[in-house]
């Protein structure tokens, strides 16, 4: 094949050229604020790697975002004036100090990350499933082709608090997952339903959580930490879709219960959970958790045997 004359390049380069000033002015990005929020591009960029990653090093963000480190300086002091963001020392490195996202900055991502859910779900809306395939596998080959990161090397997952409509769909999984893997009935989604309900009824942000895990803009897991008493926090309702299993969701969700009690001010964490459940007990006793109690019982349409499990924090 023939290498391409002067002229076909300079097609070839307005071409790019276009469609970069149509993408950017579509997806918005000229505006001095991302998606009506108080967020430009960069800062929202910087708080979505910070939701799906686990105690980043600002050095590692720079690096990873190709940013200026004096820029991210600046954006990181920004965000600690306003509370979204925390440090704490590394224990590897005193060195560094590690990033993590304040409840604040999560309920910032969060509705950052709601506004981008619903403006793309309006966009793919407007077009024919045919075509929004197509849109797809372009998207993905322009990734690719320019060097995009290789799916087992990108982030696989990201956490958020709930936020409205994700209690419907807790719900629903629990209720489809656990009849299919392990035949329990409808009597199992009604207690499911009875948790989330109270929950919502009940929340209080100081001392209870729950957070629902994404990949490529779905849901793939959830977990919920409750009061108890005043010293005693209950891990409830934790669950990972199958397609998103063996990428360490549930343990991190687990961690994250654990995290959050100790900042709450808990000095345990108990669960009830069933033997069945192998997977999940594999999770918890990985964190610490001991069983404590057992006990059989016919619930859900099934015998099964019930496990009481604890940690101390």
């Amino acid at each position: 094949m023939m290498p391409p004359g002067t002229a076909e390049i300079d097609g070839r380069i307005a071409a790019v050229r276009r469609f970069n000033r149509f993408y950017t002015r579509r997806i918005g990005v000229l505006t001095d604020r991302l998606l009506e929020s108080r967020f430009s591009l960069a800062e929202a960029r910087v708080l979505y790697d910070l939701a799906q990653r686990e105690n980043p090093a600002a050095a590692d963000l720079a690096r990873d975002l190709g940013l200026d480190a004096g820029y991210l300086s600046r954006i990181l002091r920004s965000f600690e004036s306003r509370k979204l963001v925390k440090r704490m020392p590394s224990e590897a490195d005193r060195r560094q100090s590690l990033l993590s996202l304040t409840p604040r900055g999560q309920q910032a991502f969060a509705g950052i990350n709601a506004r981008s859910h619903e403006e793309i779900r309006a966009m793919l809306a407007g077009i024919s499933e045919t075509d929004q395939q197509r849109t797809l596998e372009a998207m993905a080959t322009i990734e690719r082709v320019l060097g995009g990161e290789a799916p087992d090397r990108a982030a696989p997952y990201l956490l958020r608090q709930h936020q409205p409509g994700d209690m419907g769909w807790v719900v629903e999984r629990h209720g489809a997952l656990y009849a299919r893997e392990y035949g329990w009935d409808e009597q199992f989604e009604a207690l499911v339903a009875g948790i989330v309900a109270r929950f919502l009824r009940r929340y209080d942000a100081r001392r209870e959580r729950c957070w629902i895990a994404e990949r490529d803009g779905m849901r793939v897991g959830t977990v919920f930490l409750v009061k108890k008493s005043v010293r005693i926090a209950q891990l409830r309702l934790l669950l990972v879709e199958p397609g998103a299993r063996g990428l360490g969701i549930g343990r991190r969700l687990v961690e994250e219960c654990i995290r959050f009690a100790r900042q709450a001010g808990y000095r345990k964490i108990v669960l009830w959970t069933n033997d069945v459940l192998v997977s999940a007990r594999k999770i918890y006793q990985a964190a610490g958790f001991r069983l404590v109690v057992e006990e059989q019982h016919h619930s859900f349409g099934a015998d099964l045997v019930g496990q009481t499990w604890e940690v101390e924090l």
